[in-house]
Protein backbone atom coordinates (compact mmCIF):
# COMPACT_ATOMS: atom_id res chain seq x y z
CA UNK A 1 0.00 0.00 0.00
CA UNK A 2 1.25 3.73 -0.94
CA UNK A 3 2.70 5.00 2.07
CA UNK A 4 0.75 8.30 0.85
CA UNK A 5 -2.44 7.28 2.20
CA UNK A 6 -1.53 5.99 5.06
CA UNK A 7 0.17 9.49 5.82
CA UNK A 8 -2.54 11.28 4.82
CA UNK A 9 -5.30 8.79 7.29
CA UNK A 10 -2.94 9.41 10.12
CA UNK A 11 -2.68 13.04 9.67
CA UNK A 12 -6.71 12.62 9.88
CA UNK A 13 -6.68 10.77 13.10
CA UNK A 14 -4.18 13.14 14.58
CA UNK A 15 -6.58 16.00 14.50
CA UNK A 16 -9.74 14.01 15.61
CA UNK A 17 -7.79 12.94 18.77
CA UNK A 18 -6.63 16.66 19.04
CA UNK A 19 -10.02 18.18 18.31
CA UNK A 20 -11.28 15.52 21.60
CA UNK A 21 -13.70 13.87 18.81
CA UNK A 22 -11.84 10.23 19.18
CA UNK A 23 -13.83 7.23 19.94
CA UNK A 24 -13.33 4.59 21.67
CA UNK A 25 -15.30 0.98 22.03
CA UNK A 26 -16.01 -0.73 25.17
CA UNK A 27 -15.99 -4.72 25.15
CA UNK A 28 -19.00 -5.73 26.13
CA UNK A 29 -18.74 -9.45 28.64
CA UNK A 30 -22.30 -10.34 28.98
CA UNK A 31 -25.69 -10.32 27.22
CA UNK A 32 -27.10 -6.77 26.69
CA UNK A 33 -29.86 -6.18 29.42
CA UNK A 34 -30.08 -3.42 32.22
CA UNK A 35 -26.74 -4.23 33.43
CA UNK A 36 -23.79 -5.29 31.46
CA UNK A 37 -20.39 -6.62 32.18
CA UNK A 38 -17.30 -4.64 30.72
CA UNK A 39 -14.10 -6.20 29.86
CA UNK A 40 -11.73 -3.47 31.15
CA UNK A 41 -7.78 -3.04 31.35
CA UNK A 42 -8.31 -4.12 35.35
CA UNK A 43 -10.54 -6.96 34.69
CA UNK A 44 -14.46 -7.34 34.13
CA UNK A 45 -16.43 -4.85 35.84
CA UNK A 46 -20.30 -4.41 36.22
CA UNK A 47 -22.37 -1.34 35.02
CA UNK A 48 -25.90 -0.05 35.08
CA UNK A 49 -26.76 0.75 31.63
CA UNK A 50 -28.24 3.90 29.99
CA UNK A 51 -26.97 3.82 26.70
CA UNK A 52 -29.00 0.88 24.99
CA UNK A 53 -31.42 0.83 22.40
CA UNK A 54 -33.04 -1.83 24.36
CA UNK A 55 -36.41 -0.35 24.96
CA UNK A 56 -38.71 -3.24 25.89
CA UNK A 57 -35.59 -4.71 27.69
CA UNK A 58 -35.64 -7.88 25.10
CA UNK A 59 -32.56 -8.42 23.65
CA UNK A 60 -31.94 -11.40 26.06
CA UNK A 61 -35.80 -12.13 26.83
CA UNK A 62 -35.77 -15.63 27.88
CA UNK A 63 -38.77 -16.84 24.90
CA UNK A 64 -36.61 -14.95 22.33
CA UNK A 65 -33.40 -16.84 23.18
CA UNK A 66 -35.46 -19.83 22.91
CA UNK A 67 -37.12 -18.82 19.47
CA UNK A 68 -33.62 -17.99 18.08
CA UNK A 69 -32.74 -21.68 19.59
CA UNK A 70 -34.85 -23.45 18.02
CA UNK A 71 -34.25 -21.50 14.97
CA UNK A 72 -30.90 -22.15 14.33
CA UNK A 73 -31.91 -26.61 15.57
CA UNK A 74 -34.39 -26.47 12.67
CA UNK A 75 -33.54 -23.88 10.03
CA UNK A 76 -29.15 -23.83 10.52
CA UNK A 77 -26.98 -20.54 10.71
CA UNK A 78 -26.90 -18.25 7.67
CA UNK A 79 -28.32 -17.88 4.67
CA UNK A 80 -25.31 -18.32 2.43
CA UNK A 81 -27.01 -16.23 -0.78
CA UNK A 82 -29.69 -13.49 -1.30
CA UNK A 83 -33.30 -13.89 -1.60
CA UNK A 84 -33.94 -14.52 -4.85
CA UNK A 85 -31.48 -16.93 -5.89
CA UNK A 86 -31.75 -19.62 -3.00
CA UNK A 87 -31.39 -17.18 0.45
CA UNK A 88 -35.55 -17.30 1.39
CA UNK A 89 -37.20 -19.95 4.14
CA UNK A 90 -40.34 -19.77 5.24
CA UNK A 91 -39.15 -17.71 8.64
CA UNK A 92 -38.46 -14.78 5.87
CA UNK A 93 -41.90 -14.02 5.17
CA UNK A 94 -43.84 -15.36 8.30
CA UNK A 95 -41.85 -12.12 9.94
CA UNK A 96 -42.49 -9.36 6.79
CA UNK A 97 -45.96 -10.53 7.27
CA UNK A 98 -45.85 -10.00 10.70
CA UNK A 99 -44.79 -6.66 10.89
CA UNK A 100 -46.89 -5.43 7.91
CA UNK A 101 -49.92 -6.49 9.98
CA UNK A 102 -48.90 -5.13 12.97
CA UNK A 103 -47.98 -1.87 11.16
CA UNK A 104 -51.30 -1.70 9.37
CA UNK A 105 -49.30 -2.29 5.54
CA UNK A 106 -50.78 -4.46 2.92
CA UNK A 107 -46.58 -6.04 3.08
CA UNK A 108 -43.11 -5.59 4.12
CA UNK A 109 -39.78 -6.30 3.01
CA UNK A 110 -36.83 -7.25 5.06
CA UNK A 111 -33.22 -6.33 4.72
CA UNK A 112 -29.62 -6.86 6.35
CA UNK A 113 -30.22 -3.16 8.31
CA UNK A 114 -32.43 -0.22 8.57
CA UNK A 115 -29.17 1.97 7.36
CA UNK A 116 -29.93 -0.11 4.13
CA UNK A 117 -33.75 -0.15 4.10
CA UNK A 118 -33.43 3.59 3.74
CA UNK A 119 -30.87 3.36 1.46
CA UNK A 120 -32.52 0.95 -0.69
CA UNK A 121 -36.18 2.70 -1.08
CA UNK A 122 -35.54 5.92 -3.08
CA UNK A 123 -33.34 4.92 -6.01
CA UNK A 124 -36.09 2.72 -6.73
CA UNK A 125 -39.71 4.98 -6.59
CA UNK A 126 -37.90 7.95 -7.46
CA UNK A 127 -35.93 9.61 -10.76
CA UNK A 128 -35.54 12.49 -12.84
CA UNK A 129 -38.63 15.33 -12.62
CA UNK A 130 -39.30 13.69 -9.54
CA UNK A 131 -38.85 15.24 -5.42
CA UNK A 132 -37.81 14.30 -2.04
CA UNK A 133 -38.00 17.04 0.61
CA UNK A 134 -36.15 15.81 3.64
CA UNK A 135 -36.41 17.45 7.60
CA UNK A 136 -32.88 18.55 8.07
CA UNK A 137 -32.02 16.06 10.61
CA UNK A 138 -32.76 13.00 9.32
CA UNK A 139 -30.55 10.04 10.43
CA UNK A 140 -27.86 9.51 8.34
CA UNK A 141 -28.65 6.43 6.76
CA UNK A 142 -31.76 8.90 4.70
CA UNK A 143 -29.61 11.68 3.95
CA UNK A 144 -27.29 8.77 2.16
CA UNK A 145 -30.62 6.99 0.96
CA UNK A 146 -31.55 10.23 -0.85
CA UNK A 147 -28.37 11.15 -2.08
CA UNK A 148 -28.59 7.76 -4.47
CA UNK A 149 -31.64 8.87 -6.33
CA UNK A 150 -31.64 11.20 -8.92
CA UNK A 151 -35.01 13.36 -7.66
CA UNK A 152 -34.39 16.96 -6.87
CA UNK A 153 -33.67 17.07 -3.04
CA UNK A 154 -35.36 19.83 -0.91
CA UNK A 155 -34.87 20.30 2.67
CA UNK A 156 -36.58 21.78 5.24
CA UNK A 157 -35.58 23.08 9.05
CA UNK A 158 -36.35 20.19 11.29
CA UNK A 159 -39.80 20.23 12.20
CA UNK A 160 -40.85 23.72 10.58
CA UNK A 161 -43.93 23.11 8.86
CA UNK A 162 -43.83 26.32 7.33
CA UNK A 163 -40.44 25.79 5.73
CA UNK A 164 -41.94 22.17 4.27
CA UNK A 165 -44.77 23.86 3.08
CA UNK A 166 -42.47 26.41 0.91
CA UNK A 167 -40.49 23.31 -0.27
CA UNK A 168 -43.77 21.56 -1.26
CA UNK A 169 -44.45 24.50 -3.00
CA UNK A 170 -40.82 24.79 -4.77
CA UNK A 171 -41.21 21.09 -5.94
CA UNK A 172 -44.92 21.94 -7.52
CA UNK A 173 -43.00 24.92 -9.22
CA UNK A 174 -40.29 22.88 -10.64
CA UNK A 175 -42.80 20.15 -12.00
CA UNK A 176 -42.48 17.26 -10.10
CA UNK A 177 -43.57 14.66 -10.87
CA UNK A 178 -44.39 12.28 -7.61
CA UNK A 179 -43.73 14.13 -4.14
CA UNK A 180 -41.84 12.35 -1.04
CA UNK A 181 -41.77 13.51 2.40
CA UNK A 182 -39.16 11.64 4.51
CA UNK A 183 -38.76 12.51 8.45
CA UNK A 184 -37.15 10.73 10.87
CA UNK A 185 -40.34 9.71 13.61
CA UNK A 186 -38.74 10.63 16.77
CA UNK A 187 -35.10 12.41 16.10
CA UNK A 188 -32.69 10.34 18.24
CA UNK A 189 -30.27 12.62 19.14
CA UNK A 190 -32.84 14.99 20.92
CA UNK A 191 -35.59 12.75 21.42
CA UNK A 192 -38.52 14.53 19.49
CA UNK A 193 -41.64 13.21 18.07
CA UNK A 194 -42.20 14.30 13.91
CA UNK A 195 -45.28 16.05 13.77
CA UNK A 196 -46.86 13.61 11.40
CA UNK A 197 -50.51 14.88 11.45
CA UNK A 198 -49.37 18.50 10.08
CA UNK A 199 -46.72 16.84 7.48
CA UNK A 200 -49.32 14.56 6.29
CA UNK A 201 -51.56 17.67 6.05
CA UNK A 202 -49.16 19.66 3.90
CA UNK A 203 -47.93 16.04 1.67
CA UNK A 204 -51.91 15.94 1.03
CA UNK A 205 -52.42 19.04 0.03
CA UNK A 206 -49.64 18.80 -2.24
CA UNK A 207 -50.31 15.80 -3.92
CA UNK A 208 -46.86 14.27 -1.66
CA UNK A 209 -46.17 10.52 0.23
CA UNK A 210 -45.03 10.79 3.62
CA UNK A 211 -42.34 7.98 4.47
CA UNK A 212 -41.71 7.76 8.34
CA UNK A 213 -38.37 6.25 9.40
CA UNK A 214 -39.72 4.49 13.35
CA UNK A 215 -36.41 2.65 14.59
CA UNK A 216 -36.43 4.47 17.64
CA UNK A 217 -40.35 3.85 18.01
CA UNK A 218 -41.88 0.38 16.36
CA UNK A 219 -42.48 -1.86 19.17
CA UNK A 220 -43.02 1.02 22.30
CA UNK A 221 -44.57 3.87 21.29
CA UNK A 222 -48.12 4.18 20.91
CA UNK A 223 -51.12 2.86 22.87
CA UNK A 224 -50.01 -0.52 21.29
CA UNK A 225 -45.99 0.00 20.46
CA UNK A 226 -47.17 0.88 16.56
CA UNK A 227 -44.65 4.05 16.52
CA UNK A 228 -45.01 7.49 15.88
CA UNK A 229 -47.98 7.26 13.55
CA UNK A 230 -50.09 5.60 15.86
CA UNK A 231 -48.67 8.10 19.04
CA UNK A 232 -49.81 11.28 16.60
CA UNK A 233 -53.17 9.91 14.98
CA UNK A 234 -51.82 9.63 11.88
CA UNK A 235 -52.03 6.12 11.11
CA UNK A 236 -52.66 4.96 7.65
CA UNK A 237 -51.96 8.87 6.38
CA UNK A 238 -48.20 7.76 6.31
CA UNK A 239 -47.55 5.45 3.32
CA UNK A 240 -44.09 4.08 4.01
CA UNK A 241 -42.31 2.75 7.26
CA UNK A 242 -39.06 1.57 7.68
CA UNK A 243 -37.77 0.30 11.03
CA UNK A 244 -35.38 -1.84 12.53
CA UNK A 245 -35.18 -5.15 14.38
CA UNK A 246 -31.91 -4.40 16.41
CA UNK A 247 -33.61 -1.87 18.82
CA UNK A 248 -37.18 -2.62 20.27
CA UNK A 249 -37.57 -5.57 18.19
CA UNK A 250 -35.09 -8.02 19.96
CA UNK A 251 -32.48 -5.99 19.72
CA UNK A 252 -31.09 -8.25 17.05
CA UNK A 253 -30.39 -6.60 13.47
CA UNK A 254 -32.11 -6.34 10.44
CA UNK A 255 -34.45 -3.55 9.04
CA UNK A 256 -37.73 -3.39 6.80
CA UNK A 257 -39.44 -1.27 4.75
CA UNK A 258 -43.55 -1.26 5.23
CA UNK A 259 -46.00 0.03 2.72
CA UNK A 260 -48.50 -0.68 -0.12
CA UNK A 261 -47.97 -3.82 -2.26
CA UNK A 262 -46.49 -2.46 -5.25
CA UNK A 263 -43.89 -0.60 -3.51
CA UNK A 264 -42.59 -3.47 -1.88
CA UNK A 265 -42.95 -5.70 -5.08
CA UNK A 266 -40.66 -2.99 -6.71
CA UNK A 267 -38.45 -2.83 -4.19
CA UNK A 268 -38.07 -6.80 -4.25
CA UNK A 269 -37.25 -6.35 -7.89
CA UNK A 270 -35.26 -3.04 -7.38
CA UNK A 271 -33.40 -2.59 -4.01
CA UNK A 272 -29.84 -3.12 -4.59
CA UNK A 273 -29.15 -3.59 -0.72
CA UNK A 274 -32.06 -6.39 -1.11
CA UNK A 275 -30.57 -7.95 -4.17
CA UNK A 276 -26.83 -7.83 -3.62
CA UNK A 277 -27.11 -8.82 0.73
CA UNK A 278 -27.51 -12.13 2.26
CA UNK A 279 -31.50 -12.71 3.72
CA UNK A 280 -31.20 -12.17 7.60
CA UNK A 281 -29.91 -15.51 9.73
CA UNK A 282 -32.92 -17.82 10.81
CA UNK A 283 -32.23 -17.47 14.12
CA UNK A 284 -32.57 -13.35 13.92
CA UNK A 285 -35.71 -13.75 11.97
CA UNK A 286 -36.96 -16.15 14.63
CA UNK A 287 -36.13 -13.70 17.17
CA UNK A 288 -37.47 -10.83 16.03
CA UNK A 289 -40.37 -12.47 15.14
CA UNK A 290 -40.79 -13.14 18.61
CA UNK A 291 -40.29 -10.31 19.74
CA UNK A 292 -42.56 -8.32 17.75
CA UNK A 293 -45.55 -10.88 19.18
CA UNK A 294 -44.12 -9.74 22.94
CA UNK A 295 -43.54 -6.06 21.79
CA UNK A 296 -47.98 -6.55 20.40
CA UNK A 297 -48.90 -7.48 23.55
CA UNK A 298 -46.74 -5.68 25.88
CA UNK A 299 -48.72 -2.64 27.19
CA UNK A 300 -47.07 -3.54 30.45
CA UNK A 301 -43.45 -2.90 29.30
CA UNK A 302 -44.78 0.21 28.04
CA UNK A 303 -46.41 1.53 31.07
CA UNK A 304 -42.76 0.27 33.14
CA UNK A 305 -41.17 2.32 30.35
CA UNK A 306 -42.98 6.03 30.61
CA UNK A 307 -42.46 5.69 34.34
CA UNK A 308 -39.25 4.66 34.26
CA UNK A 309 -38.59 7.28 31.34
CA UNK A 310 -40.10 10.50 33.72
CA UNK A 311 -38.46 9.10 36.82
CA UNK A 312 -34.84 9.84 35.41
CA UNK A 313 -36.25 12.80 33.41
CA UNK A 314 -37.71 14.31 37.12
CA UNK A 315 -34.52 13.31 39.10
CA UNK A 316 -31.77 14.90 36.51
CA UNK A 317 -33.77 17.84 35.80
CA UNK A 318 -34.10 18.32 39.58
CA UNK A 319 -30.12 17.56 40.12
CA UNK A 320 -29.75 21.17 37.71
CA UNK A 321 -28.87 19.39 34.09
CA UNK A 322 -29.73 20.73 30.99
CA UNK A 323 -32.02 18.44 29.32
CA UNK A 324 -33.77 18.61 26.25
CA UNK A 325 -37.73 18.64 26.91
CA UNK A 326 -39.72 15.69 25.55
CA UNK A 327 -41.40 12.90 26.28
CA UNK A 328 -39.48 9.82 24.82
CA UNK A 329 -37.22 7.33 26.44
CA UNK A 330 -34.60 9.43 24.75
CA UNK A 331 -33.43 11.83 27.50
CA UNK A 332 -30.45 14.18 26.46
CA UNK A 333 -27.95 15.51 29.43
CA UNK A 334 -26.74 18.57 27.57
CA UNK A 335 -22.96 19.20 28.12
CA UNK A 336 -21.76 21.92 25.34
CA UNK A 337 -18.48 20.72 24.09
CA UNK A 338 -16.97 17.15 23.46
CA UNK A 339 -14.25 17.75 26.36
CA UNK A 340 -17.23 18.00 28.66
CA UNK A 341 -19.17 15.07 27.36
CA UNK A 342 -15.88 12.72 27.44
CA UNK A 343 -15.16 14.08 31.00
CA UNK A 344 -18.87 13.53 32.37
CA UNK A 345 -19.00 9.99 30.48
CA UNK A 346 -15.51 8.92 31.96
CA UNK A 347 -16.89 10.15 35.53
CA UNK A 348 -20.07 7.90 35.12
CA UNK A 349 -17.62 4.88 33.78
CA UNK A 350 -15.83 5.39 37.22
CA UNK A 351 -19.21 5.46 39.31
CA UNK A 352 -20.59 1.98 37.92
CA UNK A 353 -23.10 3.64 34.59
CA UNK A 354 -22.73 2.71 31.27
CA UNK A 355 -23.42 5.48 28.76
CA UNK A 356 -21.73 7.58 25.52
CA UNK A 357 -20.49 10.89 25.19
CA UNK A 358 -21.95 12.01 21.60
CA UNK A 359 -20.65 15.05 19.78
CA UNK A 360 -19.55 16.20 16.67
CA UNK A 361 -20.01 14.89 14.01
CA UNK A 362 -22.64 13.01 15.59
CA UNK A 363 -24.47 16.05 16.60
CA UNK A 364 -23.60 19.56 15.94
CA UNK A 365 -20.89 21.31 17.08
CA UNK A 366 -21.49 23.14 21.00
CA UNK A 367 -24.35 20.60 21.33
CA UNK A 368 -22.16 17.76 22.98
CA UNK A 369 -24.02 15.85 25.21
CA UNK A 370 -24.57 12.52 26.84
CA UNK A 371 -27.99 10.44 25.17
CA UNK A 372 -29.20 8.40 28.43
CA UNK A 373 -32.08 6.10 26.99
CA UNK A 374 -34.54 3.80 29.68
CA UNK A 375 -35.33 0.37 29.30
CA UNK A 376 -38.70 -1.06 30.65
CA UNK A 377 -36.38 -3.88 32.27
CA UNK A 378 -35.25 -1.31 35.00
CA UNK A 379 -36.42 -0.89 38.05
CA UNK A 380 -37.22 1.97 40.43
CA UNK A 381 -33.70 1.37 42.38
CA UNK A 382 -31.88 1.46 39.07
CA UNK A 383 -33.35 5.07 38.13
CA UNK A 384 -32.75 6.01 41.82
CA UNK A 385 -28.94 4.59 41.17
CA UNK A 386 -28.27 6.40 38.01
CA UNK A 387 -29.62 10.00 39.27
CA UNK A 388 -27.02 9.64 42.52
CA UNK A 389 -24.51 9.12 39.61
CA UNK A 390 -25.27 11.59 37.28
CA UNK A 391 -25.22 13.95 40.37
CA UNK A 392 -22.29 13.14 42.57
CA UNK A 393 -19.78 13.06 39.03
CA UNK A 394 -21.46 16.37 37.80
CA UNK A 395 -20.96 18.40 41.11
CA UNK A 396 -17.37 16.76 41.06
CA UNK A 397 -16.67 18.06 37.62
CA UNK A 398 -18.53 21.48 38.16
CA UNK A 399 -20.97 20.51 35.28
CA UNK A 400 -24.11 21.50 38.15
Amino acid sequence: MSSGIVSAVEEVLAGIRADGLYKTERRIASPQGPRVTVATSGGERPYLNLCANDYLGLANHPEIVAAAHEALDRYGFGMASVRFICGTQTLHRELEQAIAAYLGKDDAILFAACFDANGAVFEPLLGEGDAVISDSLNHASIIDGIRLCKAARYRYASGDMNELEDRLREANRDGARLKLVVTDGIFSMDGHIARLPEICDLAERYGAVVMVDDCHATGHLGATGRGTPELTGAGGRVGIVTGTLGKTLSGGMGGFVAASQPIIDLLRQRARPYLFSNSLAPPVAAGALKALEIAAAGNDLRARLRANAARLRAGLSTAGFDLVPGETPIIPVMLGEAQAAQAMAAALDERGVFVAGFFFPVVPRGKARIRTQVSAALGPADIDTAIAAFTDAGRSLGLI
